[in-house]
């Protein structure tokens, strides 16, 4: 490795890089932050640019994007509690009741550190660890993924509310909505009445802007005019954050950006994903668990360490193996394969000092990011302060060119209406919206890699059972359920306690 960092940094540390790198840093951070515009499609925007470019910069523009994106969502989830991207709804958890209590600045500066500890952290992971660890994913079956994707499903209760019961039958909507489309064995269509656009299923994206965007526009309009109105004074703070909540938020960061790193080396996973086990985890963990949900400093740090911890993860499978982590990290393989870079293990050979000034480039990109993200907090913080009267129009207006953008087609606006509607009958039942999001995103995935996995076994169940991996995710899911039904005791437990006291 040695022998590649200095020429790797001499072809890192020109101005074109640090110019593409800031364009990208900024492009990302302002188009994740607009609801509806994902960072995917931030970047097949922008990827046409990098033809025209040599590898590195045209991959730091890309990178820059991408991480800058895992910040730039949290911002409208903590400014107006509408998450810019998938991955940012756990941010908004926390972030805007934080943000409710008059500490806008304080809850953007969160996550603008925990997001950027979460980037090096797994930029340094990818530079140091990434062929050993990569070759351990890649030892992973169907059986093992499932085993992860069923870990991924005990979160549910975790982030279900005041009701379990409600939080499992939301879920299993998600996963019921998962199943719309093609059948991923068989190929026959499912669930689609007829309607030839839901044959490639329902985009994830679309339905998060009716779940958790216009439905709140729903319920602004059922406030009277006067409730539209912000208290200004209210979010007037100087970001101001203790030593004893930087003490709170230390281990929540750390064990969140390892856990982001985790999930992002597997391919198939992704942010969402990751934030969530992260914010699920915290929350155990934590000696202030009924301050989740109500601006807990920890649920947002947690969240947003590990969705950018993702960012530098992904890449680990793409250069080393050629499999890349996610739909984004896919969209970048086109980036290096014009330049006649085919990503395997033979790039740290034959390329070794442009792979590595690859990986090196990916911590000035979060550093970057710290940079612009510390000079526009200031302006992110003045959003609220517009009234809601001409805000809220403005979120309608990105929301339905966010729904049209992803495919280009009116059905998706027509979808996002759908499920506006569906949202706001379950807030009406005081059903949670989260687990529906969960289901959604891990509904596919469980159900193919269980369906293929007895598929080779011949139907028997002892696949699941047949390898360390296996038993080791077996074991997690045990630990997670174990630990959440203990939480759910001491809240039981706390409230019968403050009953009586009462």
């Amino acid at each position: 490795m040695l022998e590649f960092i200095g020429p790797a940094s001499g072809l890192l540390f020109t101005l074109e890089n640090i110019f593409w790198i800031n364009i990208g840093v900024f492009i990302g951070s302002v188009f994740a932050a607009i609801p509806g515009l994902t960072v995917i499609l931030c970047v097949i925007l922008f990827l046409p640019f990098t033809y025209q470019m040599t590898a590195i910069p045209g991959m730091m523009f890309l990178l820059g994007i991408y991480c800058a994106g895992g910040y730039g969502g949290s911002v409208s989830a903590i400014l107006i509690n509408t998450p810019g991207t998938p991955h940012a709804a756990a941010t908004m958890m926390d972030g805007h009741p934080l943000s409710k209590q008059g500490r806008t600045k304080a809850a953007l500066k969160i996550a603008l550190y925990a997001s950027t500890f979460g980037g090096i952290f797994s930029a340094l992971m990818l530079l140091f660890l990434g062929p050993q660890v990569a070759r351990v994913a890649a030892q992973l079956g169907t059986a093992e993924y499932f085993m992860v994707c069923l870990f991924g499903l005990t979160i549910i209760a975790g982030v279900s509310g005041k009701s379990m019961i409600k939080g499992i039958i939301s879920a299993c909507i998600g996963l019921l909505l998962s199943c719309v489309g093609t059948d991923p064995m068989t190929g026959y269509d499912r669930l689609t009445f007829g309607v030839g656009r839901l044959y490639m299923g329902l985009d994830l994206a679309v339905c998060l802007i009716g779940l958790f965007a216009l439905v709140e526009i729903l319920a602004k309009a059922e406030l009277k005019p006067d409730a539209l109105h912000l208290d200004a004074k209210k979010m007037e703070d100087n970001g101001v954050i203790t030593k004893e909540e930087y003490k709170r938020m230390a281990r929540p960061v750390l064990l969140s950006s390892l856990i982001g790193s985790l999930v992002g080396i597997i391919p198939g996973t992704g942010a969402s994903e990751a934030s969530w086990f992260s914010y699920n985890t915290a929350k155990n963990m934590s000696k202030h668990p009924e301050e989740f949900g109500h601006g807990s400093v920890e649920g947002i740090a947690a969240a947003e360490s590990a969705n950018n911890a993702v960012t530098g993860a992904t890449l680990i499978p793409l250069l080393t193996l050629g499999i890349p982590g996610d739909g984004t990290v896919a969209i970048m393989l086109s980036a290096l394969m014009i330049n006649g870079l085919n990503p395997g293990l033979s790039l740290f050979t034959s390329d070794g000092d442009i792979m590595y000034a690859i990986m090196l480039g990916l911590i000035l990109v979060n550093l970057f990011m710290l940079l612009q993200g510390k000079f526009l907090t200031k302006l992110f913080a003045k959003v609220v302060s517009i009234p809601q009267e001409i805000l809220t129009p403005i979120i309608v207006i990105f929301c339905f060119a966010g729904a049209y953008s992803v495919n280009k087609n009116y059905f998706d606006v027509s979808v996002a209406l759908v499920f506006a509607v569906i949202a706001w009958v379950l807030r009406k039942l005081d059903m949670p919206a989260v687990p529906i999001l969960l289901g959604m995103v891990l509904g596919n995935m469980t159900e193919t890699n269980f369906r293929r996995a007895l598929l080779i076994s011949d139907g028997s169940p002892s696949i699941f059972f047949s390898s360390i991996y296996c038993i080791i995710f077996l074991v997690l899911i045990v630990v997670a359920v174990g630990a959440i039904v203990r939480g759910k005791l001491k809240e039981r437990q706390a409230a019968q306690t403050a009953g009586k006291e009462h």
